[in-house]
């Protein structure tokens, strides 16, 4: 019989794992945020909406226009990853401030400006969203032949 090695996981992947449980605690005064695993990282979601990431060992937190100077006035960063053509930024997320990753209480007014800018980018997108064409329901008309409801046709009276 051969004994079996149980296999570690990588280093990265367990740190990774500790920043997601970390995360989960320090976002929870916002209600039931849930982890999902995007592209390699983690995505971290309030009601389907998502309101931060987690790349590598980083915790990055939405960030739309309005909110982006209170993240860059701390010494906070854009998110970023490589690329065969170079890095490439994405400024919609940006790194939680150290003294946000200590604890809930001091977490919680950067994580209410990433759910503000969820909630401003999910309004946005609902208004710029192409609306579709109502379709028409045409009502059968009395003097066609056949026409009524299948209800009164089954039953042999007209409506």
């Amino acid at each position: 019989m051969v004994a079996r090695t149980s296999r570690q996981p990588p280093p990265q992947v367990d740190r990774q794992a500790e920043l997601q449980a970390h995360a989960l605690e320090l976002l929870a005064s916002l209600g039931d945020v849930r982890a999902r695993r995007m592209f390699g990282g983690v995505g971290l979601f309030l009601e389907g909406r998502m309101l931060a990431l987690i790349a590598g060992e980083v915790l990055h937190l939405k960030a739309d226009a309005q909110a982006q100077p209170a993240f860059a006035a701390v010494g906070s960063q854009p998110f970023s990853y490589a690329t065969k053509d170079g890095p490439r930024t994405i400024t919609s997320y940006w790194s939680a401030p150290d003294a946000a990753m200590e604890s809930p209480a001091q977490m919680r007014p950067w994580a209410l400006l990433a759910l503000d800018s969820a909630l401003r980018a999910a309004a946005a997108s609902r208004q710029a969203a192409p609306r579709k064409p109502h379709a028409t329901s045409r009502q059968p008309s009395a003097s066609k032949p056949g026409a009524g409801s299948a209800a009164a046709r089954k039953t042999g009276k007209s409506g």
